[in-house]
């Protein structure tokens, strides 16, 4: 495929989409952000069962493209950042499990992604920031995403201050799930899909979409949603087949 700012690649069972514009520290332009669109589709109506989302060159990525925002007016700004939320509304859709390769800093719209991904893996180097706090464009819609999984407190202290806390911090806040030495990031991303993509794929792709679901319900109907939920899938191919597996210890053979 041929995309300006993205590469798209496969290995065995994995898709991994690399946003590649270095020389702008993978800013989110609004290309940019479209060829992410473009390839997330490709990769979620494949067969693949787990994509990785990496950023070449220096910097993770930088959030949104000044260049593109200084100078334009409140229609173009809003066209920007709703193609930013339909990018970020499929990576939450897409029926694999999506991980962040965090391998440098992920700034703004950048560590709106990270969040926004099912898990991420970030190198000890990494840094996490909103900076908008420190500046005069607060960071409004990353916060959405970076909110739940860090919470209010930390949520705003990361807002208010713009400060870059590190990979450290943000696993103990619950921004990732693995922090690792930057040889041996790869192998950790690696290994983590690997655990995260085992069983039905169905199954899996039921349960991403349910779990996201649910996590903005209040708990009763959060229940209600689970509950009619795994009810219904009682009766798929794929539990079935689980169940009949596990009573008669054998390995399970999914059809799908």
């Amino acid at each position: 495929m041929n995309l300006d700012h993205v590469l798209l690649s496969r290995d065995a069972d994995f898709v991994t989409i690399t946003m590649n514009r270095p020389q702008r520290r993978n800013a989110l332009s609004l290309a940019h952000l479209r060829d992410l669109i473009t390839a997330f589709g490709v990769a979620g109506d494949s067969d693949a069962s787990g994509i990785i989302l990496a950023g070449a060159g220096p910097v993770f990525s930088a959030g949104h493209d000044f260049a593109d925002v200084a100078e334009a007016d409140v229609g173009a700004v809003r066209t920007l950042l709703d193609t930013c939320l339909q990018l970020m509304e499929l990576i939450e859709s897409v029926p694999q499990p999506v991980i962040a390769r965090v391998h440098a800093l992920a700034t703004a719209a950048g560590c709106q992604l990270v969040a926004t991904c099912d898990l991420a893996v970030a190198a000890d180097s990494a840094g996490f920031a909103a900076p908008g706090g420190k500046g005069g464009w607060f960071c409004h819609t990353p916060m959405v995403a970076i909110a739940r999984n860090i919470g209010r407190k930390r949520a705003a202290e990361l807002a208010y201050t713009g400060d870059t806390i590190t990979a450290a911090q943000a696993l103990e806040w619950g921004l990732l799930n693995r922090v690792v030495p930057a040889a041996d990031l790869d192998a950790a991303v690696d290994d983590l899909l690997s655990r995260a993509t085992r069983g039905s794929r169905a199954s899996k792709a039921l349960g991403k979409r349910t779990l996201n679901q649910q996590l903005s319900l209040p708990q009763a109907d959060a229940y209600q949603l689970a509950t009619r939920v795994m009810a219904e899938s009682s009766q798929s191919v794929a539990a079935r087949e689980g169940m009949s597996a596990f009573l008669s210890k054998r390995r399970p053979k999914w059809s799908d």
